[in-house]
């Protein structure tokens, strides 16, 4: 048999073996077995300077042929079977995009932290920045400097949490020391907000609990009194709870007294309780900084003046979406909270 008969031959098997192959690895064994060093082939080409001149020329042609022909049938055999790999396994792993997904809970806020965040942006668009303070303040913090006198029935443990013996430290019940670490710090003008959680001996009835959270509201500046106070609630009001003309909210200020705010005004708002009865209910305090609140904390009040007021988030709450009893509020019950979800 002629070297060109050998090289046929050769190439015949090398096909054959190829086309047979099914796996990644059998194609593997037929490259090794028909292009490797050891292979038919490579021996044949390597042995083509010992033939006569006149076959080198022929037989160097057809072996390169041959080569390029099973070089060419590996890398077609390959790519089938990598794609009947892949189909195969696409089959295995096939996933019914017409199946509902796999539900997962997405949480939301509280709804009294929803109002927070509500009233925050209402007053940062009015020019306010938000305070903060300690939850855990000084009597003087909470009283004196509030011009709360001694004997006050504030002050008494009947009203106010105490965290000694002494009355020296009690839990805030109201954010208002906040107001007087502002002004302490800064020199007017400032207008600031003081959102937070305060504690009092209060769970009298369902519009009351011991903790509840407050944001109370600071203006210290030139000529500033209960006119520009009854147009900052009002715009409040109007902001936050009037979505349209026949929702509008009906509510009255009427006169009160607080330590530290001299006159001092009530916000009530007609709210109707569990039973269906209407009644009005009080929304926040509010008054003109009293003038020994503003020397207290090193300002002359002959030149600034303010106002101040405070309200119940809680309460706010409740008047926005209806609840009846503040205290479902704080019972953790995901069938009340997710309505606000």
């Amino acid at each position: 048999m002629s070297s060109a008969e050998d090289l046929q031959r050769i190439e015949r098997e090398a096909l054959a073996a190829i086309a047979a192959a099914t796996t990644p690895e059998e194609i593997e064994a037929a490259r090794v077995a028909h292009t490797g060093r050891k292979s038919p082939l490579a021996r044949m080409l390597a042995g083509i300077g010992s033939l006569p001149p006149e076959q080198r020329g022929p037989v160097g042609k057809a072996g390169n042929a041959a080569r390029q022909a099973i070089e060419h049938a590996l890398e077609e055999r390959t790519s089938a079977v990598q794609a009947d790999a892949l189909a195969s396994r696409l089959a295995k792993e096939r996933v019914d995009i017409t199946l509902p997904g796999d539900r997962r809970k997405v949480g939301a806020l509280h709804p009294i932290m929803q109002v927070r965040r509500e009233i925050e942006d209402i007053f940062l668009g009015m020019g306010y920045a938000i305070a903060d303070g300690p939850e855990v303040e000084t009597e003087y913090h909470n009283f004196s400097a509030l011009n709360t006198p001694e004997g006050h029935p504030a002050r008494s443990m009947s009203d106010t949490l105490y965290v000694d013996g002494e009355h020296r430290t009690a839990l805030r019940p109201q954010t208002s020391p906040v107001q007087v670490r502002v002004m302490e710090r800064q020199e007017p003008p400032i207008f600031a907000i003081a959102p937070g959680a305060v504690y009092r001996r209060d769970d009298v009835d369902a519009t009351h609990s011991p903790m509840f959270h407050q944001l109370e509201g600071l203006a210290i500046d030139e000529g500033l009194g209960m006119a520009d106070l009854i147009g900052t609630l009002e715009y409040f009001v109007a902001r936050f709870f009037d979505r349209s003309l026949e929702s509008r909210l009906e509510s009255r200020i009427q006169p009160h007294f607080f330590t530290f705010t001299e006159p001092s005004i009530e916000l009530h708002v007609r709210w109707t309780d569990k039973r269906g009865r209407s009644t009005w209910l009080e929304l926040l305090g509010a008054g003109v900084v009293d003038p020994n609140v503003i020397e207290g904390a090193g300002h002359d009040p002959e030149r600034w003046t303010g106002f101040a007021f405070g309200m119940g988030l809680d309460r706010i709450a409740m008047v926005r979406h209806g609840v009846p009893d503040l205290r479902l509020m704080y019972e953790n019950d995901l069938r009340f909270l997710e309505q606000f979800a």
